[in-house]
C-alpha cells in the first residue's frame, strides 16, 4: 500500500507549516506581527520539539513545551494505558484497563511515578512548571513527529481544552494510523486536526520517516533557549 516517507522531522515539518498556513488562510488569519501574537506552537518532546520549531519559525510566532506521559500497563510497558499531564490529571483508556483488569493501586502508584519525571523534565527544558494565563485567548497549536497510540496526544489536548481558556485548539501532525478511534477522538476536542499522511498500515511512527534519529535531552533544552530563558 502507499503512503508518504518524509525525509526528516524538518522536511516533515515544512510540509505541515504550509498546511497550518493554508487553514489560517481559509478563516481570515493573516500572518503579520500582530496575528502572530495570538498564535502559540505547544510541541510535545521530544520529537515534537524539533516539529514545533520548525512550525513556529514559520508562523513566526511563540513556542512552548507539554510534557504528558505515558501510563503503562503492567506487564507490557510498551502498551499505553493512559496518559498524565503536568497538573497530575490523567486520561485513562478505560477498554483496555478493564480488558488488562488494571487496578486503581497500580495507576495511582504509576501517577506518582510519572508526574515526578513530568515535573523533571519540565523544569529542565523550560525552567518551571507553571503556564499560568499563557495559553489563555489563544490560538494554540499542539504538534508531535507522529500519532501511535494517541494516549499522550488526546491527554494534552483535552488538558489545553479544559484548563486553559484558549481561542482555538489545532492539532497538527505529519502521520497517524487510520485504524484505531484516535482521530474520531481528536476531532471532537480540537476545532481542527491537520495530519499530512494517515496509512492503514501502522506500526511505529518512525516507519515513516527516512531520518528518525533519537531527539537528546540537550537537543530539547537547546531549541527551548530560543523561547524561554532557562
Amino acid at each position: 500500500m502507499n503512503y508518504t516517507i518524509f525525509k526528516d522531522r524538518t522536511y516533515a515539518a515544512e510540509e505541515l507549516a504550509g498546511e497550518i498556513k493554508s487553514y489560517f488562510r481559509s478563516i481570515d488569519i493573516h500572518q503579520d506581527i500582530e496575528e502572530s501574537k495570538s498564535i502559540i506552537v505547544l510541541a510535545i518532546p521530544r520529537g515534537g520539539i524539533i516539529t514545533g520549531d520548525v512550525v513556529a519559525s514559520r508562523l513566526r510566532c511563540d513556542m512552548d513545551i507539554i510534557v504528558s506521559r505515558k501510563i503503562s500497563a503492567e506487564y507490557n510497558p510498551e502498551l499505553a494505558i493512559g496518559a498524565l499531564l503536568p497538573d497530575g490529571t490523567y486520561f485513562i483508556n478505560e477498554r483496555i484497563a478493564n480488558m488488562l483488569n488494571t487496578s486503581q493501586k497500580y495507576i495511582d502508584k504509576q501517577v506518582k511515578i510519572q508526574k515526578k519525571e513530568i515535573e523533571r523534565r519540565l523544569i529542565e527544558f523550560r525552567g518551571n512548571t507553571e503556564y499560568g494565563n499563557k495559553l489563555n485567548g489563544k490560538i494554540v497549536i499542539l504538534v508531535d513527529d507522529g500519532i501511535a497510540t494517541g494516549s499522550t496526544i488526546i491527554a494534552a489536548a483535552q488538558w489545553i481544552k479544559e484548563k486553559h481558556n484558549c481561542k482555538r485548539l489545532i492539532i497538527a501532525v505529519p502521520v497517524a494510523p487510520a485504524t484505531n478511534d484516535t482521530l474520531d477522538k481528536l476531532d471532537k476536542i480540537a476545532d481542527r486536526v491537520i495530519i499530512l499522511s494517515i496509512p492503514q498500515d501502522f506500526y511505529a511512527v518512525g516507519q515513516f520517516y527516512e531520518k528518525f534519529d533519537q531527539v537528546e535531552d540537550k537537543e530539547v533544552k537547546e531549541i527551548m533557549k530560543k523561547y524561554i530563558k532557562l
